[in-house]
């Protein structure tokens, strides 16, 4: 079994450059290339795993940085497909989160407070089924955070090489601007469907 790149359809977008999109996919396309290149050498050091046992652990221990980094990736890039889509004023999304937030602002306010977070990383807006309710989460490098079992319902990522060839070390709040900007929030609200 091999990862395959998923190829997206983007449009251009203001404040993120072809530039830098182009060199973000390509970071994305070396997380996919990693994961098949960490399964096939597990897979041959398995031929002996008791002599090979330790080298097997540090590839294991590698492995969910790279597959969470290829998926994250992919929930990204999707999110801006088919061009900027407001998010649904009456829609499932926009009502549960104004019902726990008091408002999607005050939720927007609290997801890019911790965009804003020193360090690299990833914000997700992730839910809970079991417990129906929403969790704003920091993710530090990929799989760093990730709460289990919660489906992603938007994801941002603020490692440097999204923004810096746009905005520099520290524009990192204009980047977060530029990407609620483009979202096509039509992809939020079919992943909250999804998992209602």
């Amino acid at each position: 079994m091999t990862y395959e790149e998923k190829k997206f359809s983007l449009p251009e977008m203001a404040g993120l450059s072809k530039e830098s999109v182009a060199a973000h996919l390509g970071l994305y396309a070396g997380y996919v290339k990693n994961c098949n290149v960490l399964m096939t050498q597990m897979d041959a050091l398995r031929a002996d795993s008791e002599k090979n046992a330790i080298a097997i652990a540090e590839l294991a221990r590698r492995f969910p940085f790279e597959f969470d980094g290829m998926r994250m990736h992919e929930l990204y890039f999707e999110q801006f497909e088919a061009g900027v889509q407001k998010l649904t004023p009456q829609s499932a999304l926009s009502t549960a989160l104004a019902e726990q937030f008091s408002s999607v602002g005050e939720w927007e306010k609290q997801f890019r407070q911790l965009g804003m977070m020193r360090g690299i990383g990833w914000v997700n807006l992730c839910f809970d089924v079991a417990a129906n309710t929403f969790h704003n989460v920091w993710i530090g490098e990929h799989q760093q955070g990730q709460l289990a079992a919660l489906p992603i319902i938007l994801t941002l990522d603020v490692w440097e090489h999204a923004y810096l060839a746009d905005y520099s070390t520290t524009g990192r709040a204009k980047y977060i601007e530029a990407f609620f900007s483009n979202q096509n929030w039509a992809v939020a609200e079919k992943r909250f469907a999804v998992v209602q």
